[in-house]
């Protein structure tokens, strides 16, 4: 049996997906999963991951990709996920069925991953999900998706708490405005991005790879081994800093 470590990547397709495939693949084993069979296969080609077709939304679904892991390669060290969405709206403007898909998306699955990924690590392992700047930092227009996103931040507390005897360690990464094809409303033209980079104090918005790095972090037993109920910003300071411009 090879001595790789085996991730799987939820919403493994995405913008910060492909980057952290792309990261892993020379020293671990992947199993890629998204709703999109396509895009899967395309990836799953490129870095010699297994893909699996998949909606984190669905409790089912995901202990499905999750066993289909451990029967292809005997056991589960780390499972990311980063299915998620983006909504910009006041709350008086947001309707039930925009606040239960923005929930759905970015909670549910949240909590899916953890309830399947956990029982899952018989020797330990690493759960990393995804926070937000906008559950850190009050954003206007950003209620939706950070009463989402806070509630990531407490599961994260919780399940560290649950699982740290078996050696399973649970964190998140709160990300400021990364440029993925998720976010290109909002980086659609440089004035855009050049606004957004002044809310960032150092100066410039995130990439996929800043965030894929952070995540590749939190994976390796060796790097974050003593880590776990933290949500890591990664977000060029603007949550915790004042930009001095």
């Amino acid at each position: 049996m090879s001595d790789q470590p085996v991730y799987v990547l939820l919403g493994g397709t995405g913008g910060i997906g492909q980057a952290l495939a792309r990261t892993l693949a020379p020293t671990a084993r992947l199993m890629l999963g998204a709703r999109s069979s396509e895009s899967l296969r395309d990836l799953a080609a490129e870095t010699g991951a297994a893909a699996y077709t998949v909606d984190a939304t669905h409790a089912e679904a995901v202990e499905l990709v999750i066993q289909e892991t451990v029967n292809q390669y005997g056991r589960v060290d780390g499972v990311v996920n980063l299915v998620g969405s983006i909504l910009i709206k006041p709350a008086h403007q947001t309707s039930a069925a925009e606040f239960a898909e923005t929930i759905a998306l970015n909670l549910t699955s949240a909590f899916n991953t953890v309830k399947a990924a956990a029982p899952a690590m018989t020797d330990g392992g690493s759960i990393v999900l995804m926070a937000s700047v906008a559950s850190e930092y009050g954003l206007p227009n950003h209620e939706a998706i950070a009463a989402a996103k806070g509630g990531v931040s407490g599961l994260v507390r919780s399940a560290a708490a649950t699982y740290a005897p078996k050696g399973v360690r649970v964190n998140a990464l709160a990300p400021g405005l990364v440029r993925t094809p998720l976010s290109a409303r909002l980086t659609r033209t440089e004035a855009q991005v050049q606004a957004s980079a002044r809310m960032h104090p150092l100066g410039r918005i995130g990439e996929p790879n800043d965030i894929a790095q952070a995540i590749a972090f939190l994976l390796d037993a060796q790097a974050s081994g003593w880590i776990t109920g933290q949500v890591l910003s990664v977000d060029g300071g603007l949550a915790t800093i004042r930009s001095r411009g």
